[in-house]
């Protein structure tokens, strides 16, 4: 039971990470406005980062390379199905107070997130008694998602949801993690899934990256908010490869 609380512990605390985007809700909204296409272009960056830097070396660690990249391909068509059907089922014929990609970004952080709390639970239970590398892998985690949770605040923002909405949502898909390491506890041969939901992933992160949220930065086209994207990027990316490479990820 100490095991178990330990992990639930962990899990929770790096679910509460989703609140870090509370930081921008006092802004006023002409700054936040402003702030926004930095935010979605923080998020690409690290989106990509995650996917490339992290997801991808894992999937390979477990996976042959073409059982890794077959299923970042099938992420990626997934994650376009689902567009598809968000907007069918919610847009059709009128006009969409919410970009679907508000929404699939939620779906593919709460299957990042999943995995987060598989691989948490996992690593507490490989040495019963002894929690050091349980919660050194809970602060690698919650060194990963810092900057994730600021790009998905953006996101959502951005996308048309409120404030509060967005806060709300991303904690929902935040709990994820809680539901991951309670079945990963509960029933360890799960653990085999964890391998090919990384690659899944991983494509999920690239799709939105590069077909949602690129696109949006293209709307605005003046050299200097160009430039602004294009630092808002290689910072998300950065950012993902530091804490890749401090973590050991």
């Amino acid at each position: 039971m100490h095991e178990l609380a330990a992990i639930l512990a962990s899990v929770t605390a790096v679910s509460l990470i989703s609140f870090v985007g509370a930081i921008f809700v006092g802004l006023k909204e002409d700054l936040l406005k402003r702030l926004l296409m930095i935010l979605v272009g923080f998020s690409s960056g690290t989106l990509i980062g995650s996917a490339f830097l992290d997801l991808l070396p894992e999937a390979l660690d477990e996976l042959n390379a073409l059982t890794a990249f077959s299923y970042v391909i099938l992420g990626i068509v997934a994650f376009f199905a689902m567009e598809k059907f968000l907007y069918w089922r919610h847009c059709h014929e009128a006009e969409c107070p919410v970009h679907m990609f508000a929404y699939l970004n939620l779906i593919g952080d709460g299957v990042h997130n999943f995995i987060d709390g598989m691989i948490i639970a996992a690593t507490f239970m490989i040495t019963p008694g002894s929690f050091e590398l349980g919660f050194a892998t809970t602060l690698a985690v919650v060194f990963h998602e810092i900057p994730q949770e600021i790009g998905d605040f953006g996101v959502q923002i951005y996308g048309g949801l409120s404030k509060r909405r967005a806060l709300a949502y991303n904690f929902i898909s935040a709990l994820t993690a809680v539901l991951g390491a309670v079945i990963t506890y509960f029933l360890t041969y799960v653990q085999s899934i964890e391998a090919l939901l990384i690659p899944f992933a991983a494509g999920g992160f690239i799709y939105i990256a590069t077909t949602d949220l690129m696109p949006e930065l293209h709307k605005r086209s003046k050299a200097a908010e160009s430039a602004v994207q294009l630092a808002s990027i290689a910072l998300g990316i950065a950012l993902m490869a530091f804490f890749a490479i401090i973590t050991g990820v």
